[in-house]
């Protein structure tokens, strides 16, 4: 007689190990949610955990399932604040975003910026060419403004802010260009090299060089319609060089006034 063979019993699962599913369940959906939106609504959201604390038991029993509960009640509270941390991580991918968008903008802006300057310092040259000052004046530009570079050595003499007599052709058709630009800010730079100065009128080269500017300035407002008002003069001393102090050459160059007109949309 062959003998039955005996029945393995299948063994009971363990309580927590149906718990501890559940829990990992969530987790994963949670964090499904959190890969899946780039910007979160904190209502919406909070609707959501709502209605997984009205199906699943892990949200209200917890605490209880497993003996003192301590591990999943400490998970469950993480959970709550869980909607906070996606608020917070969407806000920063808004954040993101719009920093982006404004990049975009201003590099935009600064491309439209740096176009007008150049064509009103093509216009400009334009102008120097027909009055045949291209040698006595230099013109560059920036995003911010068109600059024009008056050597200093044809404007005053040694140690002198009073412009010259024989000067005097230059800046006026110099400042003749400037009242096309009337509505636009101006600004009077004067530069001098590193060669120490000590007058009876000047004690230094910021002096000297404050002094050159406050003279193109005052001598712009007296003859022409410009305004006060949109005219800036500064003097910069020896501190911006353009050129080698060491050498007669470089001196020279360094001895200078920088005229600026701003674009309007530099917002000055």
């Amino acid at each position: 007689m062959s003998k039955r063979r005996s029945q393995e019993l299948p063994k009971p699962s363990k309580e927590w190990m149906n718990t501890f599913a559940d829990l990992m369940n969530l987790l994963l959906c949670f964090f499904v949610l959190l890969f899946s939106m780039s910007t979160v609504d904190a209502q919406k959201f909070e609707l959501i955990a709502a209605s997984f604390s009205e199906t699943f038991s892990i949200f209200t029993a917890g605490s209880t399932a497993i003996g003192d509960g301590v591990l999943i009640s400490n998970g469950v509270s993480q959970l709550n604040n869980l909607d906070k941390y996606i608020y917070s991580m969407g806000k920063t991918a808004e954040n993101d975003e719009l920093s982006d968008q404004l990049d975009e903008i201003q590099q935009i802006l600064e491309e439209e910026m740096l176009s007008r300057s150049e064509q009103l310092a093509e216009k400009i040259q334009e102008a120097l060419e027909e009055n045949q000052m291209e040698n006595d004046v230099e013109v560059d530009f920036t995003s911010q403004y068109v600059q024009l570079t008056l050597k200093g050595a044809i404007l005053f003499d040694s140690g002198s802010a009073s412009l010259k007599e024989e000067a005097m052709p230059t800046v006026e058709k110099v400042a003749l260009i400037l009242e096309r630009y009337a509505e636009n800010t101006i600004e009077i730079e004067g530069h001098t090299d590193n060669v120490p100065i000590s007058t009876s009128r000047f004690a230094n080269n910021n002096e000297l060089s404050s002094a050159r500017a406050l003279s193109m300035f005052d001598y712009l407002v007296e003859n022409t319609s410009l305004q006060p008002a949109q005219i800036k003069h500064s003097g910069r001393g020896e501190y911006m060089p353009i050129a080698d102090n060491s050498t007669p050459e470089g001196r020279a160059k360094n001895r200078r006034i920088e005229i600026r007109i701003y674009n309007d949309l530099s917002g000055e």
